[in-house]
């Protein structure tokens, strides 16, 4: 049984990653006070005022439906849907100091992706033509509204 190894960390070694452990555990808890001392302790702040929710230089902006029966009696297609979302995108970023330029990220869910990922995009590329913001978007099965295509979730910068 001379090739069996035993699975046995030195003694040093352990000692330096619980040396390792602790002074990261310390320069944390450094930071956190040295943090707490200037700004006070640091919470999320969140601001609403009847559009996207804003923390710090960031705005959060949710629920973008692509059709209201309010704004267009029909549901439309994946075309129409995704300019209509897209517009009130713009129009939200905008009344809150920021636009589209500024948007960082973009979520869509979409129902029945394989018919309508083509529209979609198509109107999408419209708004972001320069410096796209990072994408994903996932396959739904329907919304709360029947005939509604997409919703569109984004996160954007603001000064």
């Amino acid at each position: 049984m001379a090739n069996k190894r035993e699975n046995v960390t030195p003694p040093k070694l352990k000692r330096s990653r619980r040396v390792m452990l602790q002074t990261t555990a310390l320069a944390l808890l450094g930071a956190e006070t040295a943090l707490s001392q200037t700004t006070g302790s640091w919470t999320p702040k969140k601001d609403s005022t009847n559009g996207p929710i804003r923390s710090g230089h960031l705005l959060f902006l949710s629920g973008i439906g692509g059709w209201y029966p309010e704004r267009r009696p029909k549901a439309g297609d994946a075309r129409e849907q995704t300019a209509d979302a897209l517009k009130i995108m713009k129009e939200s970023l905008e009344k809150a100091g920021s636009s589209m330029e500024n948007v960082l990220k973009v979520q869509v869910a979409l129902v029945d992706p394989e018919k309508n990922w083509e529209p979609m995009n198509e109107v999408y590329n419209t708004f972001f033509l320069n410096n796209r913001p990072a994408r994903s978007y996932f396959g739904s099965t329907g919304f709360r509204r029947p005939g509604q295509l997409l919703q569109i979730d984004c996160i954007a910068y603001v000064d």
